[in-house]
């Protein structure tokens, strides 16, 4: 497969990656900065995502936020960003002309930012109500409490929204001091996909970021330790939603690849063992599924689902009755080359979107310091064997399920949560 992928790193450390399309009308471009919810210390945890929302709140050239949309919107654009637990991307797709507005847009908002106190105020409130949202929603929420459940002690287990109460005492000062030492160059990635010249793009953000010169490197990295643990959070719903996981493996890890073949089998897809199991079979579930979460320095793989409180405990034994059936018998040919087709027609696919493109690209700079080739990342994922496979899951899924961590958001009493306590200890 042909990738026109070049990459150039500015004097000041600031990298740049690009993959040239000549045969589509438009470009999606990222900022990319190596700062994410595991960079915070503790009076500043949700200040990533916080900080997201601020740098579209108004700069010194575009003073206010509709300043900004109506700039983007004038273009016909799309103007965006995402906060995750290991950085955070700012991102616009504009046809290819607009290029350099789209990207002056990104670095005004980066470099001039004007972090108004009437505006922080406002948008505290506005990101107060997104928390309350989340909190809402079970089955978004019931993700957070499982990673803090598995890494109670480790930033990777901390929601990147934040808290109520740290989000509540952030001030401009906090924002713009956490951007002298988290977006300095050496953090930040340009990272752009669509018809477009490299060299255009290299000599943009050397003008517009050429003259950054602050900040500090990424702190040491510890590999979190995961904790069995379970976790039954009252709430009066409907439904129980569950996520049921063991540690896993992280970026830099071989094992993600057999991993990942795992988690397509096990909850990738509607063919799935669980969703053949859970809902198919049996009706008890209409969302059920598995992840496995990728970080830098380790992560975790997780079942998850959504079912009546009288299933619930049902629905937990199906998924452990899962679990041990790959750890004895593995998986089998058929069903490895499925995956791997499944994997193969899934990116291929997202070539067909410049976004996702760009966000390869951004990703696997952050991650690995160079574009890994989509061909070598297709040739890793061919190469697992069932026994690879095998091996994986033997190693992550435990004999004594009492050494799984659960997570659950539900009507309990403290009757139901007895109740699982003697399950799991009969195990």
């Amino acid at each position: 497969m042909v990738e026109n992928v070049s990459r150039t790193v500015l004097p000041n450390g600031v990298r740049v990656v690009t993959e040239n399309i000549p045969t589509v009308q438009s470009v999606s471009v990222g900022l990319w900065a190596s700062a994410g919810s595991r960079d915070e210390e503790p009076r500043l945890r949700g200040i990533s995502h916080f900080l997201e929302h601020m740098f579209f709140k108004g700069t010194e050239r575009r003073p206010s936020a509709k300043d900004i949309a109506d700039e983007m919107d004038a273009l016909g654009g799309y103007l965006n960003a995402f906060t995750d637990k290991e950085f955070t991307c700012y991102y616009a797709r504009v046809l290819s002309e607009h290029l350099p507005v789209g990207l002056d847009i990104l670095t005004d908002m980066l470099t001039g930012s004007l972090f108004d106190p009437d505006e922080t105020a406002k948008e505290r409130k506005v990101v107060l109500e997104e928390i309350k949202r989340r909190d809402d929603d079970p089955e978004d929420m019931v993700h957070d409490l499982f990673a803090e459940t598995i890494y109670p002690n480790h930033a990777l287990g901390l929601p990147v929204i934040g808290s109520v109460e740290t989000v509540s005492a952030f001030t401009p000062d906090d924002l713009r001091g956490y951007i002298a030492r988290r977006y300095g160059p050496k953090s930040l990635v340009v990272a752009a996909a669509g018809n477009l010249e490299h060299a255009q793009v290299v000599e943009l953000a050397e003008k517009m970021l050429g003259g950054l010169v602050t900040g500090e490197a990424n702190g040491t990295l510890t590999r979190p330790i995961a904790t069995p643990g379970k976790l039954l959070y009252s709430r009066p719903t409907e439904q129980v939603n569950f996520c049921v996981g063991v540690d896993g493996y992280g970026q830099h890890d071989a094992e993600k690849y057999p991993l990942a073949i795992l988690d397509n089998i096990l909850g990738g897809s509607m063919g799935a063992r669980l969703f053949q199991e859970i809902r198919e079979k049996r009706g008890l579930a209409y969302s059920v599924g598995s992840y496995s979460a990728t970080h830098r320095e380790g992560g975790y793989f997780a079942a998850y689902g959504g079912t009546s409180p009288e299933n619930f405990e049902e629905c937990l034994d199906l998924v452990r009755a899962e679990f041990e059936k790959v750890r004895k018998d593995g998986v089998s040919e058929a069903e490895l080359q499925r995956s791997k087709n499944q994997f193969r027609g899934a990116l291929i696919m997202a070539q067909e979107s410049m976004s996702s493109r760009m966000t390869r690209l951004g990703k696997s700079e952050l991650y690995f310091d160079q574009v890994v080739p989509l061909a070598e990342a297709l040739a890793k994922i061919d190469a697992v064997t069932v026994a690879d496979v095998l091996a994986v899951a033997q190693a992550i899924l435990p004999e004594d399920s009492s050494k799984l961590t659960i997570a659950a958001i539900g009507p309990f009493e403290e009757a139901d949560k007895e109740a699982l306590a003697e399950l799991e200890g009969e195990d």
